[in-house]
């Protein structure tokens, strides 16, 4: 599976950059970093790193064949642009093309509370097939720490697209 990350702003980099590193060796993986976001951080961790600026990188067209898109987080002047089709940087054009080419496109806001307008675009982009999921914690699965509280949402995300994962404990019957 071929897989983009972006992370767009800079509240929750961290874990864009840990759902980044945690996709398995198997899947060919590519980054995607908003000029808002730790690029000086990213650099350092030996990422092959797309510039948002750069609209000449294979995720801004359909032939390069992505399955799968997250932008995590996805902040709401990302998600606005994605709602009307403003394809201005490479991470909005990545996700206007996996829309367009009905792929999986996975927008995780980080806003709290949300407001009507980014209700309202989040509504529209789920009208068409996009999965909203903001880091919403599943108290289920006995979270110990801030690592396994990380582990689950990006588990959760992993599943949404299609990614096998063991990264958090699935509810069971007792039996």
């Amino acid at each position: 599976m071929k897989i983009v990350v972006a992370i767009s702003g800079s509240s929750g980099v961290e874990l864009g950059i840990k759902t980044y590193e945690k996709i398995p060796k198997e899947h060919e993986k590519y980054l995607i970093v908003s000029k808002n976001a730790n690029i000086v951080s990213l650099k350092e961790r030996g990422f092959k790193i797309y510039q948002d600026s750069n609209f000449w990188e294979g995720p801004a067209s359909g032939s390069f064949g992505v399955d799968a898109m997250m932008i995590i987080p996805c902040s709401m002047n990302t998600l606005a642009k994605i709602s009307v089709g403003i394809a201005d940087n490479l991470t909005t054009r990545a996700a206007s093309v996996m829309i367009k080419e009905q792929k999986k496109l996975l927008l995780a806001p980080r806003e709290l509370p949300f407001s009507p307008i980014a209700l309202e675009n989040m509504h529209k982009l789920s009208l068409l097939n996009v999965i909203i999921a903001p880091p919403v914690l599943g108290y289920y699965s006995n979270q110990k720490s801030l690592e396994d509280m990380e582990d689950f949402i990006i588990g959760k995300w992993f599943d949404m697209i299609g990614i096998k994962n063991n990264l958090y404990k699935r509810w069971k019957i007792d039996e």
